[in-house]
This record gives structure tokens, C-alpha cells and sequence, in this order.
């Protein structure tokens, strides 16, 4: 079979989720309105935290980080989606697919430390209250979050360089809305055990230990709520934590979900659909869950809502 030097290979061709003419207006649209929408939401989240000293505590940093990541993980990939169907040119540079994939792993793994780092807030904050703010420290904040950065930045460094060791074969057409990591392997002609063998072997264990890590702070948490006496206290104490396991059960069901159907099935472009789920759908719930049950978070919309409307009036006058 033909091969040519990775240095060579300009451009692969993003199939996108369906090559139907009449299908990609629809698609433009529905895309567009879940961008737009999952922007809003996050940037809300962050300007509201942001505008209201009360929630300058670590559970809300924590969250503000997650709407911003939310942000950067989407932009990653949509944008470039909707310009290849709004100039009908499906192609992608191999630089460009290469920072596509960093950027992608990148936000996708500090999603997930996030996620571990509030489950283990809540852990904190619901079974040892009295030494929370001890323990949970603006340093500590800040050491989570910096060990959260530079572990995805390594780990999302290590898969790049382990796609510039590959050579590709001549057909460069990837199945899917973005140069999705494992569908560019599938390209290279060259031999992909070792790419392979890391991809998975990583893969699992920084999915393994995060979830293990939350599974092991929300037992302790439930444990600690079925505890309390009074039924008032119960319904605080899962209404503290209920928002963030809900999105927790969200991210790790889709993708245990995405996981299950590209084993089941073969058709790429299935799986590609099926990955949609947690690239944008998730982050546009996201917003709303954290939101809806939250009266810190109403409040504070409240407040930014006065704010900007006083802004507003002065510019008037």
C-alpha cells in the first residue's frame, strides 16, 4: 500500500455526520443554537459567580472553572463544524488536526479532574464540615486546579506526539465532525500497537482513577446524609451535592454509553453521532442543572441581572 512522511500529508477530509446535501442546513442550525446556547449559559455562570462575593468559595471556583473549560472543549470543535458546512470545504490541515486533537484531550481530561476535584469538595464540605475551610484553603484551590491543568497538558502532549511518530496512508477521510484521536490512528498506515497501547492504557486509568475517586467521596457523602435524623436535614444535604452528582452521572453515562456503542457497533459515523452527546450536548446542560435547584446561583442571576440593568441606565443618561 502507498504511504508518504507524516511532513507530507497536508490535509485530511472531515466527513462530518452526514454527507446528505438537504440534511446540512439542518444541521448548521441546530448546531449554531447549541453553541450559542451552551456559550450563554456558561459565560452566566461565570459572570455571576464572578459579580457576587458570596460564592468566591471554592465549590463555586471550582464551578466557574467547569463552565470555562465547557466553553473551550466545545469551541474546539464546533466552530470548525459550522464553517465546513457553511463554505461546503470539509478540509482540515494536519497542523490544524493536530492542535484539534491536543485542545480536545486537553479540555476533556480537566472536565474530568474538575469533576473529581468537587466530588471531593462535597466529600469535604458534607462529612467534615467543621474542618472544611481549614482543609479546603485558597491553596489547596489553587494547588487542585494547577495539578488539574498540568496533568491534562502532559497527558494531551503525550497522544500528540504519539500521532507525529505516524505515517498516513493516502485516503485521509475521518468519519466524524472533528480529527477525533482514535479515528486518526485508524488512518496510519504504519504500525499503531504502541499508539494504540498507550491510547487505551492512559485512557483507562486517568477515566479509572477519577471515577473511582468520586464513586468512593459520594459513598462516604450518601453515608453521611442517611445519618442525619431529621428529614429536613436529609433533603439539605442531597440538595448540597445533587446538582454536581447529576452532572457527574450525565458525563460518565454518556460516555461509558459512547464506549458500549463503538465496541457494538462498526459504522464510524454512528459512533460519531453517539459522541455528540458529551462534546456538545453535555456542556450545554450543564448551566441548567447547576442552575435550576441552586438558589446560591439564582440569587447571584438575580443580582447580575440588577447590576447590568443599573449599567444600563447610566449609559442611557
Amino acid at each position: 500500500m502507498e504511504t508518504e512522511n507524516q511532513t507530507f500529508v497536508l490535509e485530511f477530509v472531515l466527513l462530518g455526520l452526514s454527507e446528505d446535501t438537504g440534511v446540512q442546513p439542518l444541521l448548521f442550525g441546530l448546531f449554531l443554537l447549541m453553541y450559542l446556547v451552551t456559550l450563554t449559559g456558561n459565560l452566566l455562570i461565570i459572570l455571576a459567580i464572578i459579580s457576587d462575593s458570596h460564592l468566591h468559595t471554592p465549590m463555586y471556583i471550582f464551578l466557574s472553572n467547569l463552565s470555562f473549560t465547557d466553553i473551550c472543549f466545545t469551541s474546539t470543535t464546533v466552530p470548525k463544524m459550522l464553517l465546513n458546512i457553511q463554505t461546503e470545504r470539509k478540509i482540515i490541515t494536519f497542523e490544524n488536526c493536530l492542535s484539534q486533537i491536543f485542545l480536545y484531550i486537553l479540555f476533556g481530561q480537566i472536565d474530568t479532574a474538575l469533576l473529581t476535584v468537587m466530588a471531593y469538595d462535597r466529600f469535604l464540605a458534607i462529612c467534615q464540615p467543621l474542618h472544611y475551610m481549614v482543609i479546603m484553603n485558597p491553596r489547596l484551590c489553587g494547588l487542585l486546579l494547577l495539578a488539574s491543568w498540568l496533568f491534562s497538558v502532559l497527558y494531551s502532549l503525550l497522544q500528540c506526539l504519539m500521532v507525529l511518530r505516524l505515517s498516513f496512508c493516502t485516503k485521509l477521510e475521518i468519519p466524524h465532525i472533528f480529527c477525533e484521536l482514535n479515528q486518526v490512528i485508524r488512518l496510519a498506515c504504519s504500525d499503531t500497537f504502541l499508539n494504540d497501547l498507550v491510547m487505551y492504557f492512559a485512557s483507562g486509568l486517568l477515566g479509572f482513577i477519577p471515577l473511582t475517586g468520586i464513586l468512593f467521596s459520594y459513598s462516604k457523602i450518601i453515608s453521611s446524609i442517611l445519618r442525619i435524623s431529621t428529614t429536613e436535614g436529609k433533603h439539605k444535604g442531597f440538595s448540597t451535592c445533587g446538582s454536581h452528582l447529576s452532572v457527574v452521572t450525565l458525563f460518565y453515562g454518556t460516555c461509558l454509553g459512547v464506549q458500549l456503542s463503538s465496541t457494538a457497533s462498526q459504522n464510524s459515523r454512528t459512533n460519531a453521532i453517539a459522541s455528540v452527546m458529551y462534546t456538545v450536548v453535555i456542556p450545554m446542560l450543564n448551566p441548567f442543572i447547576y442552575s435550576l435547584r441552586n438558589k446560591d446561583i439564582k440569587q447571584a442571576f438575580k443580582n447580575l441581572r440588577h447590576i447590568l440593568s443599573i449599567k444600563g441606565f447610566f449609559s442611557q443618561v
